[in-house]
């Protein structure tokens, strides 16, 4: 990825050596069960107001890659709150230590680039909450025919929207996910289907969908814990995303549903109001619950797209990566 891409990399201050605020568990006591379990395993609520009004340092970086990729969804996302680990207690200063000697064992194989990225990581809220306890757990989610090898997903600083999808509601309607700092070292190509579980040879250390623009990093099973280090964690509530909650697959025709609906949401709103955007989604929801059939979903997006651009935006789709 370029460095544009990785923006958040350059923008956010890393406040390693802070000290850790005593009252960070009292400050968000009334934001819910999860919010304190964050709180005690050394994640310290972001303000807002901080920094420059909200708009710049740690927070605004962090804000500024999160909505690049679901501006589409409009009013939809609602930020509840952002949460950065503060690796304050005994355990999290070694997870910490852990993370830089296996950066600089890596950069050392690799020519003295690590190629460290940061990357987003979705899951249901007690996922989130053990990663940040006590690390990953088994070999992520795999599907069959689907997935992109065996091993831990993250999606890239500027593309949240693929892990947003795997992000699972707690009981208040929020989701959470992690924005982690990633060792990919020397990367090669994971087919969709691929069942591979470790480097293919030593030259590599990690995988990746695309060379030219990845949407997934692949972290092998056997370093989920060394090579992948969560910073943040970003809440938020967007409840639109309920019915778009399904397997990323590239198009198959230009008239058919089995394209990927989400790809085809972000780049239809390039050209149409967010309202629009924001009705057509709520017809698709609406045929997903067989509200509606498939041709009536048709016929409502040619009278709001018009045909002219509709048929622009679905070969559009066709090349898009996902």
């Amino acid at each position: 990825m370029d460095a544009e891409g990785d923006q958040v990399s350059m923008t956010v201050i890393d406040y390693e050596t802070a000290a850790y605020d005593s009252d960070c568990e009292s400050s968000v006591s009334d934001s819910g069960r999860l919010f304190r379990e964050f709180a005690r395993n050394g994640m310290v609520k972001l303000e807002e107001s901080a920094e420059g009004g909200g708009g710049g340092g740690e927070y605004g970086a962090i804000m500024k890659s999160f909505l690049v990729d679901m501006r589409f969804l409009g009013e939809e996302i609602d930020v509840v709150a952002v949460h950065k680990n503060m690796y304050s207690s005994v355990a999290g200063q070694a997870k910490l230590e852990a993370f830089r000697v296996f950066s600089r064992a890596v950069a050392a194989r690799r020519g003295g680039d690590a190629n460290v990225k940061y990357g987003w990581y979705g899951g249901s809220p007690d996922e989130i909450r053990d990663v940040v306890t006590y690390g990953f757990v088994g070999s992520g989610k795999f599907e069959k025919g689907v997935s992109h090898g065996v091993g831990i997903h993250l999606s890239p600083v500027n593309s949240p929207f693929d892990s947003a999808l795997k992000a699972k509601e707690d009981e208040n309607g929020v989701r959470h996910m992690l924005l982690c700092r990633v060792i990919l070292g020397n990367t090669e190509i994971i087919g969709p289907g691929s069942e591979q579980s470790h480097p293919s040879s030593t030259q590599f250390d990690s995988g990746i969908d695309n060379p030219i623009a990845p949407t997934q990093y692949i972290i092998w099973t056997s370093y989920m814990n060394s090579h992948i280090f969560p910073n943040y964690i970003i809440s938020f509530r967007a409840p639109c995303l309920i019915g778009l909650r399904r397997t990323w697959r590239s198009a198959k025709t230009p008239n058919s549903l089995s394209m990927s609906f989400p790809v085809f949401l972000k780049v239809l709103s390039r050209f149409v109001h967010p309202s629009k955007v924001g009705l057509i989604l709520n017809y698709y929801n609406e045929f997903r619950e067989n509200k509606i059939v498939r041709s009536q979903l048709i016929r409502r997006l040619r009278n709001i797209v018009g045909d002219k651009l509709l048929s622009s935006v679905i070969k559009l789709c066709r090349n898009e990566r996902v």
